[in-house]
């Protein structure tokens, strides 16, 4: 079904001037944001250019050469990252990231590739494992001391689901939690110590019998997005339609102490859909709520933040909008201990041209948290090519960003605590996966292409990214 916004709520939502929180406007959000017009009219965006892309043998991961095992490294020199020489669908524009692998989607096992999310684990003895989620299943893989992905295998879709482009990771422990909008699919968990006995001239197909635990209290059977609290012991399901269920695709709980028996202890339905979220013990200046276990929620219109401490018995603490809000995607704090401070993506303010995303470039909104039951939109980062910002997670002083089709942006947001406005805030690396829109004006085209994710906390420095089409890059900066 093709779903489309009347005349006057698109003018409520992109005639926001930019830069400043907002109360939430109740009455837009009933209309768009919590009838579900709105979502289903960005997946149904999505979809029909995706299943354009398909008619054009775009996905056809068998169609993308993966990098020969006897090239150690392909430099960033001079901005460009040249795979296969004179090749330009080869020709990655860079900037400090050299580029240390790529394997297709075929050649990482699977039958139907289009890549969405990602996630990694490493042993205790240092070895760094990959999960590359794909429409068919999630793709194995262990990062060399070199760089090189080596397949060891792969866990297949829950076998009563239909294959779905959106399949989400998180870890938790030696664990990687996965759901998926597949109908029936539920939540898969998979311990990633299996892999560590992998012979990889003998890759292992896994089984949703014997190697997984399996969570099916979903609505449906389907999620949006996952999201784990190690420190407390539980994963999250969040956008888990139908909007009309009794948690409305708000926040399910799954606690995780007894993997040979998930269940779940409740959920925070009182804000609807959630979209995305990240939840933590908060250790921060609010004193109020030291100690207390807070989910922050990006929840289409709003940044809505939880105290979920009772998990049968959540509430909102806080629901706050901004100008320009299109639809609140997905964000991360700076520092997960003293929690100030957090970066959020819109993901369809550029393609509406929205307040800030009007231009066509991606947009970081810096929000101070310092009080959770006023947080404050203080400033924004504007990316310098165009496209459409998805994932982010924050190491350090940086912050790593999934851009679409502008690949992986790298920003020092090291300035934030003293100047939150984000003048000061800029861009240190970037790698462009997706050289077919170089040439398009302001180096981008606005649409659902290239980069889902990647992961970035791999302690020897290099960086899986998942692509849509084409497969996984593993790059790294350059020394």
């Amino acid at each position: 079904m093709k779903y489309s916004l009347n005349a006057v709520a698109l003018a409520a939502l992109s005639g926001f001037a930019a830069g400043k929180e907002l109360p939430p406007d109740e009455k837009l959000a009933a209309e768009i944001f919590d009838s579900g017009v709105r979502h289903e009219h960005i997946m149904s965006t999505k979809m029909a250019y995706w299943d354009s892309r398909r008619e054009q043998g775009l996905f056809d991961a068998t169609q993308y050469k993966s990098m020969d095992a006897s090239v150690d490294v392909v430099p960033c020199v001079n901005g460009i990252a040249e795979l296969h020489a004179g090749d330009p669908l080869y020709t990655f524009k860079c900037s400090k990231l050299d580029l240390y692998d790529f394997k297709s989607h075929t050649d990482l096992g699977s039958n139907g590739g289009e890549g969405a999310g990602s996630w990694g684990w490493t042993s205790p003895d240092g070895r760094e494992f990959v999960a590359i989620a794909q429409s068919d299943g999630a793709a194995f893989a262990e990062i060399s001391p070199e760089g090189k992905l080596i397949y060891l295998g792969r866990l297949p879709q829950y076998p009563t689901a239909e294959p779905s482009l959106w399949r989400e990771i998180k870890g938790y422990k030696n664990y990687i939690v996965i759901g998926s909008e597949a109908y029936y699919h539920g939540i898969q968990v998979f311990d990633m110590s299996k892999l560590l006995d992998v012979d990889p001239a003998k890759p292992v197909t896994f089984n949703n019998d014997d190697d997984i635990s399996h969570f099916n209290g979903l609505p449906a059977g389907r999620s949006h997005t996952v999201q784990t609290n190690e420190e407390v012991g539980y994963a999250v399901a969040s956008g888990a339609q139908p909007r009309n269920s009794s948690c409305a695709s708000g926040l399910i709980f799954i606690d995780l102490s007894d993997m040979s028996n998930l269940t779940s202890p409740g959920c925070a339905a009182a804000d609807g859909y959630v979209h995305d979220a990240q939840c933590l013990i908060y250790r921060g200046p609010d004193e109020k709520y030291v100690g207390e276990d807070i989910c922050y929620g990006y929840n289409e219109d709003t940044l809505t933040i939880y105290n979920v401490t009772d998990k049968a018995h959540a509430s909102i603490i806080s629901r706050t909008s901004y100008e320009g809000a299109s639809y609140t995607h997905q964000g991360w704090v700076l520092d997960t201990e003293w929690q100030q401070y957090l970066v959020l993506d819109d993901e369809y303010d550029e393609y509406d041209r929205a307040g800030l995303g009007a231009a066509g470039y991606p947009i970081t909104y810096i929000w101070d948290i310092s009080s959770l039951e006023a947080p404050k939109q203080t400033g924004y980062y504007q990316a310098s090519r165009k496209g459409i910002d998805h994932n982010q997670f924050v190491h350090g002083d940086f912050v790593y960003q999934s851009n679409y089709g502008g690949g992986l942006h790298i920003l020092d947001i090291s300035s934030i605590p003293s100047d939150p406005t984000g003048k000061g805030v800029s861009e240190v690396a970037y790698f462009d996966i997706y050289p077919e829109d170089d040439d398009e004006e302001g180096g981008g085209q606005i649409e659902f292409q290239g980069t889902w994710s990647h992961y970035p906390y791999f302690k020897s420095g290099y960086i899986m990214i998942n692509t849509i089409e084409r497969g996984a890059y593993v790059v790294k900066l350059s020394s």
